[in-house]
């Protein structure tokens, strides 16, 4: 058939066919999920799914316009009371939104927390155009900047994470941003733990719900377009030690946060158990070897002496709660039993401390008590029943705050 001859029929399945291809095109892409767990002192990778590929950071977007910002305090070029001019394009950003007008002006540390605790783009755009001249021209900045920090396979198109085709960041990158940002910027840090933010008579409550809800959660940042899904990036710091988080395409802010938790959950319940299996092997006790255990009906009679430096968790009252999981005639196996509820409790024995506790007995002799120390007093009680389920031996314990222990680890 001639070109000129083509059938209506075959003319229409051609439209439609270049049409598909049209829209497939232009379409963006779809939100891809992906998850990374970094320890930020070490580099040390525990969890990565997807970490490579490319998503849409949204709102993450603003964690790099924050460091060159601060990489503008420190070099001298703005301090925290220089004013930044708003301008008619920075004011007609879409929310989320601070509400500028053009003409206003916004000071360097307000437009600080506006950006963590607000997430306001027309914030973005101002800072954009104070320091790049145009937020184009910032955005170039920025992506040579990640490149300079590790984070090859970013591109920065805009200063807020607003939608656009060729901005494009990984889970992996992000958590070599928020590491540079802790690495670089620590003096800076407290801001991404504020809870609210206040300008102009109006109060603004942060995005990042894990602050209040997750144990030992300081930062950093939350993301959202359509095309993204809901991103987080999460700093966490127990026991001296700090991990950085990432998720990508939640399908909803509270999805997203409590995958969030699961994940870190399970590093720490994986580090609770490597160094339980360390203490044993240090003990010379083979896995479910059952060590003697000396019967105790009731708690041995509290006994006053210092208070310790380090503090342990205490409530309102000021008492001290845990567990006791068994009593034993040497430390070793007291040891072992203390590690193994502590794995068997899981996440509800999170911020509880194994402590191993002489008794003198008659004769001379020594009775050393398994006990886990530190929990809230409900998980005390959830605890025992959870254990005596499986078949261990419990006891719940208030303790005075006074009262001196023999630490042997932290649970997390």
């Amino acid at each position: 058939m001639t070109r000129g001859n083509r059938s209506p029929l075959g003319m229409i399945a051609l439209f439609v066919g270049t049409m598909i291809v049209t829209l497939s095109l232009a379409s963006p892409l779809q939100a891809k999920y992906a998850s990374f767990i970094l320890d930020a002192d070490t580099g040390e990778v525990h969890h990565s799914v997807n970490a490579q590929t490319r998503n849409y950071p949204a709102s993450l977007t603003k964690m790099m316009t924050l460091y060159l910002l601060f990489e503008a305090l420190d070099t001298g070029k703005v301090n925290m009371n220089t004013r930044f001019a708003v301008s008619a394009r920075a004011a007609r950003q879409p929310a989320s939104h601070l509400g500028l007008r053009a003409g206003q002006s916004i000071t360097v540390e307000q437009a600080i927390l506006a950006l963590i605790v607000k997430s306001a783009n027309d914030v973005a755009t101002v800072v954009a155009e104070a320091l790049g001249g145009s937020e184009r021209k910032f955005a170039l900045v920025m992506t040579a900047t990640a490149r300079k920090i590790g984070m090859d396979r970013t591109t920065f198109r805009n200063a807020s994470g607003l939608p656009h085709r060729g901005q494009l960041s990984t889970a992996e990158d992000m958590a070599a941003l928020a590491r540079a940002l802790l690495n670089r910027f620590p003096h800076y840090y407290h801001y991404f733990s504020r809870p609210t933010f206040t300008y102009n008579g109006h109060t603004f409550r942060t995005h990042n719900r894990l602050l209040k809800r997750y144990g030992g959660v300081d930062g950093l940042k939350t993301g959202y377009i359509r095309a993204s899904g809901f991103n987080i990036v999460t700093s966490i710091r127990r026991n001296g030690q700090r991990l950085i988080g990432v998720v990508f395409g939640g399908k909803t802010a509270r999805k997203r946060d409590y995958h969030m938790v699961a994940l870190f959950d399970k590093v720490f319940l994986e580090q609770r158990r490597a160094r339980a299996a360390a203490q044993l092997a240090a003990a010379n006790i083979r896995p479910g070897q059952k060590p003697e255990v000396v019967a105790e009906t009731k708690p041995a009679p509290r006994r006053q002496v210092r208070q310790v430096a380090s503090a342990t968790p205490t409530n309102s009252s000021g008492s001290v709660w845990g567990i006791q999981v068994g009593a034993y005639y040497k430390k070793e196996p007291a040891l072992a039993a203390a590690y193994k509820a502590l794995n068997q409790l899981g996440t509800l024995a999170d911020g509880g401390e194994v402590t191993v506790m002489p008794l003198k007995k008659s004769r001379g002799r020594v009775l050393y008590r398994a006990r886990i120390i530190g929990l809230g007093r409900r998980d005390v009680y959830r605890a025992c029943r959870l254990l005596k389920r499986q078949k261990t031996g419990c006891l719940e314990l208030r303790l005075p705050p006074d009262v001196e222990f023999a630490s042997t680890g932290s649970s997390s």
